[in-house]
């Protein structure tokens, strides 16, 4: 009995110190934030919510939208932005055959090993090929774009704060700054070579307004090709780009999360089945 108190004393010690060092911390970290002066910013805007197909617990992929945005992206956003991380091959996943994805493969240039010379050459891609760069190298990109090296796009979504709203508003944001913007932040005044952005953090970027009237992009399905459906379409395939499985994990996580409910129940019922017929013993 007196090694069991033992036991229970030092885990319940234990217990307290983990809860004394979580209460300090959520103290020094709550007195901090209230003390901690705020930062100078400039009132950029949030990103619009979109509300798109895939969002939420139940969502799903619209493959037309992601086709649409395929074709954003390809005709567009691929002459500085590159995708290193998607293979020809995966896109099979938005619908197309496996001719259509060779014949895709086939219609881009990718670097490749002439061997007769052994030499750097170009060649046709194939379906186990990645989409190739734009630029040869870094030095390059920023050459092409005043000294600001274009990001790869196949994790964007993921490397920004509410990705997919995100991407989309910053495609609809551009428009000169407001006289009352420039009277109250005058460091919001775009500087050579950038461009005005009410959703980018500094509301100045580098990056020209790639989607600057509708019909730019034709759309295969008759979808009027507006400024701002083709920022949606392309931010939704670039969500796709970024995580494939996002739906599918969905729908695997509810039957795992079913059957944990299920063994939770069982196994609370076992419990009370094996214990019924134990009785505790009285300690006067």
């Amino acid at each position: 009995m007196t090694k069991l108190l033992s036991v229970r004393l030092v885990a319940i010690l234990i217990g307290l110190g983990f809860a004394i060092v979580a209460l300090y911390s959520f103290v020094l970290g709550a007195y901090s934030a209230a003390t901690e002066e705020a930062p100078d910013h400039l009132p950029y805007e949030d990103p619009i919510d979109f509300a798109f197909s895939f969002d939420g617990l139940f969502g799903t992929w619209d493959q037309a939208q992601l086709q649409r945005g395929l074709k954003v992206y390809d005709e567009v956003c691929s002459a500085c932005h590159s995708l290193k991380y998607v293979a020809f091959r995966n896109l099979e996943q938005l619908g197309y055959s496996e001719a259509q994805a060779k014949a895709y493969a086939a219609a881009k240039q990718v670097p490749g090993i002439d061997p007769a010379t052994g030499e750097e050459t170009m060649r046709p891609g194939l379906p186990t090929d990645y989409f190739p760069a734009p630029y040869p190298n870094a030095v390059a990109a920023a050459a092409a774009n005043n000294n600001a090296i274009p990001p790869d796009l196949s994790l964007i979504t993921k490397a920004r704060g509410d990705g997919t709203n995100y991407v989309a508003s910053l495609l609809v944001g551009y428009q000169e700054p407001s006289a009352r913007m420039l009277e109250e932040h005058p460091e919001a005044a775009p500087g050579p070579g950038l461009y005005h952005n009410i959703y980018f953090p500094n509301l100045n970027l580098a990056m020209a307004p790639p989607l600057t009237s509708t019909g730019q992009v034709t759309y295969d399905d008759g979808t009027e090709a507006t400024i701002e459906q083709m920022s949606k379409d392309v931010a939704a395939f670039l969500a796709w780009t970024a995580e494939p499985t996002l739906v599918k994990r969905k729908q695997t996580g509810w039957p795992v999360l079913i059957f944990l409910l299920f063994a939770t129940v069982l196994a609370w019922f076992s419990k009370k089945q094996i214990w019924a017929a134990v009785k505790p013993k009285r300690q006067d």
